[in-house]
């Protein structure tokens, strides 16, 4: 979305290094999402648009979804806000935290998860509840850090 890091230069490095990569599939009337496999860093292009301007598989396409065939090492978390502690302030879904839990039970731990921020998103606490996941690393530019 606009207002989170862009992921493709990741995704082509993800493919030139020979790895696996798989992106969202979200459920619009419910809050489920499969982490479905991308054969190539040039087909999200051509995948449909769904209503949040996102560009993914349709519901009825067939396509391998992580969970059935071993589960996934990382994955990059989008949101709203983040906090030095781990905390994520998602979109009130709950698509990525409720795939985590199914990740937890389905596979041989969780991911490990990362968050690619702007500097302006991190807060120094953002408003969590119990179904919330942490994120296991915060990734932000911070020019003053230098």
């Amino acid at each position: 979305m606009q207002d989170e890091i862009e992921t493709e230069e990741i995704i082509k490095d993800i493919f030139q290094r020979g790895k696996t990569c798989f992106i969202p599939r979200y459920q619009f009337q419910s809050n489920h999402m499969d982490m479905v496999k991308l054969t190539s860093p040039e087909e999200i292009s051509s995948l449909p648009k769904t209503s949040w301007n996102i560009h993914q598989p349709g519901e009825d396409e067939a396509r391998e979804e992580a969970l059935s065939t071993g589960g996934l090492d990382l994955i990059f978390m989008p949101g709203l806000g983040f906090d030095k502690q781990g905390n994520r302030l998602g979109r009130g879904r709950g698509y990525y935290d409720a795939y985590l839990k199914r990740c937890a039970q389905q596979q041989h731990g969780k991911p490990y998860t990362m968050a690619l921020a702007f500097k302006e998103q991190i807060c120094l606490q953002v408003p969590v509840d119990e179904n919330d996941m942490k994120v296991d690393e915060v990734l932000y530019e911070d020019p003053s850090a230098s």
